[in-house]
């Protein structure tokens, strides 16, 4: 299914550390650069659906994903509540990405008991096909894909959604996900995240690149499900230490704009349907806005 994102958007975190006005702002700022979709996470940050309210009002073209949405964030009645809202207000311009997060954000931080991923993302998908609503031209749900990285996840985003949102895989991996969602690039979305570099230090300092991808890198090597995709996707215990090796940084992360033009284009060959860039910048707090507007400059 096509989806009105584009080919290539930006994925970030870095907008949930800034105040609310100056995230709008930076919003602004990247809508008129011309990227086709911006996506966020739900961890430690903002709600999901009333950062989207957020982004959606500070933009005029982009399409706002919420990349992903936890489940555990709230119950499937709510949730279609709210989608249904933002989808009325911004029609066609609004994705919702779901997904079963992590044990440990679950049970840690959300005091949630942490269900088998597909039955628990199944149930939830079975409460949101029968959630009520009061208002009969604000039936529709907005377009929604899974956070998917294994076989059978894969299979439900084909068989319920429209799509899959693969985060930290492999050209590879994509070309295997669409093979099991089928359809080529008429069939359920593909939208792949992609970290990069592009700070021109990165290219004259390696160390720049290294100590960015790794930072990244270190809590995702620590949780279960990125292990055991990465393990599928042909790497090893001794690639997974914190922070990862120099194989999984070099796999996972690419440096530089043109490197970033060609791994954007292996995953589209791949069978993607669109890949959102995550751009590292020196901390992950701070927008890396001029990072942003290089790559725009670059790729679009």
């Amino acid at each position: 299914m096509s989806l009105p994102i584009g080919p290539v958007g930006l994925w970030t975190t870095a907008l949930d550390a800034v105040p609310a006005a100056e995230a709008t702002d930076l919003v602004a700022e990247i809508d008129e650069q011309g990227w086709g979709s911006l996506w966020f996470g739900e961890a430690y940050g903002r709600e999901a659906f009333t950062a989207a309210m957020l982004y959606l009002g500070a933009s005029k073209h982009l399409t706002i994903g919420t990349g992903i949405a936890s489940i555990y964030g709230r119950d499937a009645m709510a949730a279609a509540g709210a989608a249904r809202t933002v989808n009325a207000l911004h029609p066609d311009r609004f994705v919702l990405g779901l997904g079963v997060s992590h044990a440990p954000l679950v049970e840690r931080m959300r005091g949630h008991e942490y269900g088998r991923p597909v039955a628990a993302m199944r149930a939830y998908l079975d409460a949101l096909d029968i959630a009520p609503t009061l208002v009969e031209a604000e039936k529709a749900l907005p377009p929604m894909v899974l956070a998917a990285l294994g076989p059978r996840m894969l299979e439900l985003s084909r068989d319920r959604t429209q799509g899959a949102h693969p985060y930290l895989v492999m050209p590879e991996h994509t070309a295997g996900a669409r093979e099991i969602l089928g359809g080529g690039k008429d069939g359920p979305a593909l939208v792949v995240e992609q970290a990069t570099v592009v700070d021109p230090a990165a290219d004259h300092d390696v160390e720049v690149w290294r100590t960015r991808a790794h930072d990244h890198l270190n809590v995702y090597t620590g949780l279960p499900n990125y292990r055991t995709s990465w393990l599928r996707q042909g790497f090893t215990e001794s690639d997974l230490m914190r922070g990862g090796s120099e194989h999984l940084a070099e796999s996972m992360v690419t440096r530089g704009l043109e490197a970033t033009r060609t791994r954007v284009q292996e995953h589209l060959d791949a069978g993607a349907s669109a890949v959102v860039l995550q751009v590292l910048g020196p901390d992950l707090t701070v927008p890396p806005r001029a990072d942003w507007a290089r790559l725009a400059e670059a790729l679009l």
